[in-house]
């Protein structure tokens, strides 16, 4: 099977297979990326662990953090805790939600971060319609020459030209 065609049917299972965690199997959440593959991880209690992608979502998929994942428990590993099975998406979410199977540990931090979203959003707002005209948050690039113009010299170069006709 090419890469291409690999590529293909991963990509597919990952984004339109609902599937219920079975027997052993746990939801968690990203933490951070470790590196070579292992991604450390915080189940629904607040326990932190290692776990590794397996090769065939390698350079296929990708997970960033706050992403959630279903894993199966690995006893040979003493750092590695467990191996990701399957990566969750929005719908998939929703759908392990709508049968019961969600962990209440993640329903809470879930719920206080859109709060918290909610919160900046109010204040962006608030402070845009106040300070719209103050430019002083804006970046300057200071590897550019800064030239300054003012009224008074555009008014002068305007009755220059007018003078001179």
């Amino acid at each position: 099977m090419s890469s291409a065609t690999k590529r293909k049917h991963v990509t597919r299972e990952v984004e339109q297979d609902f599937s219920l965690p079975e027997g052993g199997q746990t939801v968690v959440k990203v933490v951070a990326g470790r590196g070579n593959n292992l991604h450390e991880v915080q189940d629904h209690v607040g326990n932190s662990f290692l776990v590794s992608m397996p090769n065939k979502f390698r350079k296929n998929v990708w997970i960033k953090r706050g992403d959630f994942v279903v894993v199966n428990p690995i006893e040979e590993g003493d750092k590695v805790k467990a191996e990701i099975c399957t990566i969750l998406y929005k719908e998939q979410i929703k759908y392990i939600k709508a049968e019961n199977l969600w962990p209440a540990g993640f329903e809470k931090s879930e719920e206080a971060a859109q709060d918290l979203s909610k919160l900046k959003i109010k204040e962006v707002n608030s402070n845009s319609e106040e300070d719209s005209d103050d430019e002083s948050d804006i970046f300057q690039n200071t590897n550019r020459p800064v030239i300054e113009e003012s009224e008074e010299s555009d008014s002068s170069d305007e009755e220059e030209e007018s003078n001179s006709k």
